[in-house]
Parts: C-alpha cells; sequence; structure tokens
C-alpha cells in the first residue's frame, strides 16, 4: 500500500491508496458498473454468437426457396414467417448478422490505417502540412457522409466488400480530425516536453508517448461507428447500392418487406428489430466506454 496525503478540515491527513492501481483498470471497473453498457455488451455478444453459430441455428438455408408457404405469418414452423420466394426469415435474420458484423468491423480498418496516421502527423508538426492534410479532409467532409458513401458506390459496383470500402473512404476525415485535436492537447503536456529534452526521436516520441494517450477517443470513436456503418450498410442495401441478393441482408429484406408491408408486415418487423437492437447495443457500449475512459466524469 501506498500512501495519499489529503487535506481534511485544514489538516493534512494520510490515507491508503491500493497501489497498482492504472488507469486502465479503473476504467474496466467503471464501464462494468454501467448498467446501460453491460446491456450493449450483452446484446453485441449474443450477436457475435448468432454470427458465428449461424450453421447451427438457422434452420434453414438463408437463400432456398420454397422452404416454406410464401408470405406465411410466423408460425411453429416458421417463428418469424417466409418472404414472398418462401424463404425463412428467422434463417436469413441469422445469417444477417454476419454481414452486419462483417461491415461494421471492417469498415473500420481503413479510417483507423489512414485516418489515425494523418491526424498524428498533421497535429504534431503543424504548419503548411497540416494545413494541406486538413483542407483536403475538409473537402471530403464538405459532402454529406452518406452521399459521399453512395458516390464512391457508384464508382464501384454494388457489393458487401465495396459497402466496406465506401465507408471506410468517408471516416478518414472523421479519424483524421478526432486524433489531431487530440495530439494537439498532449503535444503540450509536461511529460512531452521532457521527452523532446532528452532528444528522444520523432517516430518515438509520436508511436510511443503522444499516440498511446490518445486512444480513448479513437476507442470510442469506433465502437460508435460500428453501429452507424451497420445502418449505413442497411440503407445501401435498400437503395440497391450495398449486399446484392440472394446473400442475407437486413437492409435488403427490410426493402423486399415493404412491397408487400400491407399483405403481411411481419417481414419487414423482425429485421428492423434486428437492425435497431444491435445499434442500440454498440451505442450503450460506445456511451459506456466515454464515461469509463473521459476522467472528467469521475469527478
Amino acid at each position: 500500500m501506498s500512501e495519499a496525503v489529503i487535506l481534511e478540515q485544514g489538516v493534512k491527513v494520510a490515507q491508503p491508496v491500493a497501489a497498482g492501481q492504472s488507469l486502465q483498470a479503473m476504467a474496466w471497473r467503471q464501464l462494468w458498473r454501467k448498467r446501460t453498457a453491460l446491456v450493449g455488451i450483452g446484446i453485441i455478444v449474443v450477436l457475435m454468437l448468432t454470427a458465428i453459430l449461424a450453421d447451427v441455428l438457422a434452420p434453414y438455408e438463408p437463400t432456398a426457396t420454397g422452404s416454406g408457404v410464401p408470405m406465411s405469418l410466423p408460425n411453429w414452423q416458421h417463428p418469424l414467417g417466409t418472404d414472398m420466394l418462401g424463404r425463412d426469415m428467422l434463417s436469413r435474420v441469422v445469417y444477417g448478422s454476419r454481414v452486419a458484423l462483417y461491415v461494421g468491423v471492417l469498415s473500420l480498418i481503413l479510417p483507423i490505417c489512414a485516418g489515425i496516421p494523418l491526424g498524428v502527423i498533421s497535429g504534431f508538426y503543424g504548419g503548411a502540412l497540416d494545413n494541406v492534410i486538413m483542407r483536403l479532409m475538409d473537402i471530403m467532409l464538405a459532402f454529406p457522409i452518406f452521399l459521399l458513401a453512395i458516390v464512391v458506390m457508384v464508382i464501384l459496383e454494388p457489393s458487401t466488400t465495396n459497402v466496406v470500402i465506401a465507408l471506410g473512404i468517408v471516416r478518414i476525415p472523421i479519424y483524421a480530425r478526432i486524433v489531431r485535436g487530440s495530439v494537439l492537447s498532449v503535444k503540450s503536456l509536461t511529460y512531452i516536453e521532457a521527452a523532446k529534452a532528452l532528444a528522444v526521436r520523432d517516430p518515438r516520441l509520436l508511436w510511443g508517448h503522444i499516440l498511446p494517450n490518445c486512444m480513448a477517443p479513437i476507442i470510442v470513436t469506433s465502437t460508435l461507428s460500428v453501429g452507424t456503418s451497420i445502418i449505413a450498410e442497411a440503407s445501401l442495401s435498400f437503395l440497391g447500392l450495398g449486399t446484392q441478393p440472394p446473400t442475407p441482408s437486413w437492409g435488403w429484406d427490410l426493402k423486399a418487406g415493404l412491397m408487400i408491408l400491407e399483405i403481411n408486415p411481419w417481414i419487414c418487423l423482425f429485421p428492423g428489430i434486428a437492425i435497431f437492437l444491435t445499434v442500440l447495443a454498440f451505442n450503450l457500449f460506445g456511451d459506456g466506454l466515454r464515461d469509463a475512459l473521459d476522467p472528467r466524469l469521475k469527478m
């Protein structure tokens, strides 16, 4: 145990503090105290298990037509009903979780690999290099994100992989700006000045000292971005620019169900619920991470 000195009624009193408590341990403890974050984590775990065990959980092949009577209501044989081609909706919702996680997670690779280095270099060196990088980012941000994703998808051909590329491209300026702001605040701290005085080289200073202390906003942004990527994929698939049939996609099934909404509203209900719960889970988890990693919220 170590001792911390506090001021109590004008008198200094020694109070024991648990030794070896890192900021990471405090953050995890704070996260596990957030019930909403735990709910989000629980839903995410269920979603991941569903995607991994889709071959076991799905009662039918998701693309097999004629597995039931077309447009049937939920029943014992098909708990979520069937679509216009007689495909089991439960199987399609289960397999659609794979597409959702695939797009949500992999769409972070490009902005992390490109946006973070651009933000670090821009914030650390400043000057003309900072102006050039940030003006390029401003040009990309001048377009609405969803519209820019549609433009990229029109240039490419509609597919799940190209949705990942499109969403990755439109998020590069977001990550670059977030990291730049964090670097600007961290590089003026005392320990960075001390490292410069010890002639620590720039690469080691950037990647060994500055970037690790900018990870909190990056982690929170990445968590929240998964949910928005899932919505974007569903929206692009709804427009016919994303995942193409017969691959199971919540957005495409939602679009197909709208055409017969008055006849059988169940077809739209369950893909919509899947999108809602998944995005809600990542938002709750992201909010919990923000509260746990932001030191100002621990006061």
